[in-house]
């Protein structure tokens, strides 16, 4: 895979520098607490074939550890890195505050998350997914991996169908034309031009990104990659997130007036459908959609308990539910927050027959 990238990169000149020399690769690294990783990804980028095209901005939300010094430590022998504060601690707010800040005469911006590892020459392969497609946006898979027996567990839900429905950028790893996937690369034109990550989001900001390149004719290509993800280690905070995770989805679908597919509404109706449980008592029949609930998380964990041992079956199971019940929570608790004031704009909105 390595030779081939670099044979393709030959192919378009892209080495010796006659269409990338002077820093036209934008490298942006939002960071908040991210000591454990930062250097190893700091390291990664910068042993990459196309590591003298690239400017590094680590747009780092506030950290309270030794992530800022280690970069400005790592910048020492690297003057491509550079430090940035990010006064609004989002991702979104940082990637953009880098674009607009060091994005001037780069073709490529090149998000990187902190929480992770990647594949050697990383960026050198997306730049040659790039220019093999025309692509608009290069998207990766991205698999789970755990080190502590908790967090191995987690990561064991988090990639398979139980914990995400089957998302193509967390099942497979083969290039294809998708509508959403792990954010890496974009040209910098078409980023711009959509506007860049919506900062009213703090979740979700992703997928909504990819709706508003999709809907201005730009196409999404899932390169053959596949990054490593290091999953939430305890339950509480896998329980944060992913609530987070179906406020943002909520957020995005109402402010785009888009409904969810099949796979996200059989998770949405999860919280109904176990309040209904409430009912048991007088409607005996109430207790079914619990009962098939309940069912399935014992079946994975019977499967997981048979390859792994109790303890690991029993807490990716749980691990799955959590993931599943706080997303829908999430969703329905935004949904409380937002669809009546969405409700009372559109109903006061003129309609373009009777406007002036």
């Amino acid at each position: 895979m390595q030779s081939d990238c670099r044979r393709l990169l030959r192919q378009f000149g892209l080495l010796y520098g006659n269409i990338l020399l002077g820093e036209s690769i934008l490298v942006v690294i939002p960071t908040l607490n991210e000591e454990a990783h930062i250097w190893d990804v700091l390291r990664s980028l910068s042993s990459d074939p196309l590591a003298p095209d690239m400017r590094i901005v680590v747009a780092d939300g506030g950290s309270t550890d030794r992530t800022q010094g280690l970069v400005q430590q790592f910048a020492q022998s690297a003057p491509a890195v550079r430090l940035l504060r990010n006064p609004q601690r989002l991702q979104s707010a940082g990637v953009n505050l880098a674009a607009r800040l060091f994005g001037g005469g780069c073709r490529f911006l090149v998000r990187i998350d902190a929480h992770a590892s990647y594949p050697p020459d990383y960026v050198s392969q997306l730049v040659a997914a790039q220019q093999q497609t025309g692509a608009n946006s290069v998207v990766v898979s991205m698999k789970a991996v755990g080190q502590a027996p908790l967090q191995v567990a987690i990561a064991e839900a988090q990639n398979s169908v139980y914990g995400t429905g089957g998302s193509a950028h967390r099942t497979a790893s083969v290039g294809r034309w998708v509508e959403h996937g792990h954010h890496a690369l974009f040209c910098m034109d078409d980023f711009l031009a959509v506007g860049g990550y919506n900062e009213a989001l703090s979740h979700n900001e992703d997928a909504e990104l990819d709706m508003r390149l999709s809907r201005s004719g730009r196409r999404l290509y899932l390169a053959a990659l596949t990054i490593q993800y290091y999953p939430r280690d305890r339950l509480d905070r896998l329980w944060r997130q992913y609530f987070n995770f179906g406020r943002g989805r909520a957020r995005t679908a109402l402010m785009h007036r888009q409904a969810p597919n099949a796979r996200r509404w059989l998770v949405i109706l999860l919280l109904p459908a176990l309040a209904l449980a409430l009912l048991t008592p007088a409607y005996p029949l109430a207790a079914l959609p619990l009962a098939l609930w309940t069912a399935i998380i014992l079946a994975f964990a019977g499967r997981w308990s048979s390859r792994h041992g109790m303890f690991h079956g029993v807490t990716a199971a749980v691990a799955g539910a959590i993931m599943q019940l706080a997303w829908s929570a999430g969703f329905h608790a935004q949904l409380l927050v937002s669809l009546p004031a969405t409700l009372l704009s559109k109903s006061d909105a003129v309609p373009p027959s009777q406007a002036q």
